[in-house]
């Protein structure tokens, strides 16, 4: 299993900040890139979508990869969270499910879902949640 440092995290975050982690966006959804460290105080979190979910075949897993982080109040992200984070449909056609990969442990406030599927096609929002932090909506994506 590989691990990712915070530092490496960060650089993704401003990288994805930057230069936008899908076309025609800047910014992922609920992520606001900042520095600095919590001085060892644990501020109230929330989660970001760092990569959004593509457009996909129905029965198809998402690409890239849909990831996760756990950040606090400032967008900074929470290098000690390591907890469970889960995505579910939101919104989109009745009767569709969400199947592969939906819940994985965090590893240093990056939770990474490499096997998502929507059995059914339409448009849709992923909804991550995690004990102790905000839930965050993902931006819609459709399934052909």
């Amino acid at each position: 299993m590989k691990t990712t440092s915070a530092s490496t995290i960060m650089l993704i975050a401003t990288i994805c900040a930057t230069s936008g982690c899908l076309p025609g966006t800047v910014e992922p959804t609920g992520l606001a890139i900042a520095s600095g460290d919590s001085g060892g105080a644990v501020p109230s979190g929330h989660l970001a979508f760092l990569v959004q979910p593509n457009n996909v075949s129905a029965g198809d897993a998402i690409t890239p990869e849909v990831k996760v982080l756990a950040v606090d109040s400032l967008g900074r992200v929470l290098p000690a969270f390591n907890g469970r984070v889960s995505v579910t449909l939101s919104s989109g056609e009745s009767g569709a499910t969400l199947s592969g990969t939906t819940s994985v442990t965090a590893s240093g406030g990056l939770a990474i879902f490499p096997s998502l599927v929507v059995s059914r096609p339409g448009r849709y929002t992923l909804i991550a949640s995690a004990s102790g932090l905000v839930s965050v909506s993902s931006g819609p994506f459709s399934v052909f």
